[in-house]
């Protein structure tokens, strides 16, 4: 909740007649971000919470503390309505989810495919590309050699994104953000991963784009799409390029390399 009561107001409930400051302030310890956070232990009624919680962020404000985190065991559940009427400024959380897909062939024109023991494809017989989450503080290049080597085994170096897919209301109703990467195969031996997997290998590319699913599923015709074209028709994807952000921590910047090369060669308009 945000540290935002109206001082007067707290003031007029914790002064006595004599004027003498006697209220009491909740319990609480520094986190690490600004802020403090309470938990509760011991049985207080209603209006002693309100009393002592009014009192307390009145403290924390002119402490330039950030907002207030309150952890009520079960036996306190009567506090929470209190606790909640405070409107909060703390942003709410995450709004997306980021997700990668690995397309990874061999010489022999064999995309690397998996079929998983999980979730809505479970049981379908459908063979598809290493799909995973991008992991807090992780870049979607290390995300998608990451997935790919936990599930297949299958060491592999980032290419190129080829394209992404944006979606809403999707897990847990938050929006989504799908990259589809290709990537290079440094090893082959395939070694899947027992707990989500319930199969893996090398497969013709023709022979997996020809699955019923993929022909009538318009994201997977999709995606064979981006990969045969990067295959016959040298399609440009978004490639990485090391850069420093205002903070001056490094990051990635994902762009047509290709064709920026050509514009700067003059090739281009």
């Amino acid at each position: 909740m945000p540290i935002s009561e109206d001082l007067s107001e707290v003031v007029g409930r914790t002064v006595s007649g004599n004027g003498v400051w006697h209220a009491e302030l909740l319990p609480a310890i520094n986190d690490d971000h600004g802020g403090v956070i309470v938990e509760m232990e011991e049985h207080m009624d209603t209006e002693t919470f309100l009393t002592m919680l009014r009192t307390s962020m009145l403290q924390w404000k002119q402490q330039g503390k950030k907002g207030v985190w309150i952890k009520l065991p079960i036996g306190l559940a009567h506090l929470v309505e209190t606790a909640v009427k405070t409107p909060s400024t703390i942003p709410a959380n995450a709004t997306h989810r980021v997700g990668v897909g690995a397309i990874i062939l061999n010489d022999k024109r064999e995309v690397l495919v998996v079929q998983e023991k999980s979730g809505i494809l479970q049981g379908t017989g459908l063979w598809k590309i290493p799909t995973g989450v991008v992991e807090e503080g992780e870049d979607i290049s290390v995300a998608a050699i990451r997935e790919v080597k936990e599930e297949t085994g299958i060491e592999t170096e980032f290419v190129e994104v080829l394209g992404f897919r944006q979606s809403h209301k999707t897990f847990f109703e938050k929006s989504d953000m799908f990259f589809i990467c290709m990537l290079h195969p440094l090893s082959f031996d395939i070694q899947k991963q027992e707990l989500e997997i319930e199969a893996a290998q090398w497969m013709p590319f023709e022979e997996y784009a020809a699955q019923p699913f993929a022909q009538k599923h318009e994201l997977f015709r999709r995606i064979n799409e981006l990969c045969l074209a990067k295959v016959d028709r040298s399609y440009a994807g978004f490639s990485l390029q090391l850069v420093s952000n205002f903070s001056d921590q490094p990051s990635f910047l994902y762009l047509n390399s290709k064709d920026l090369g050509k514009s700067r060669s003059g090739i281009n308009p």
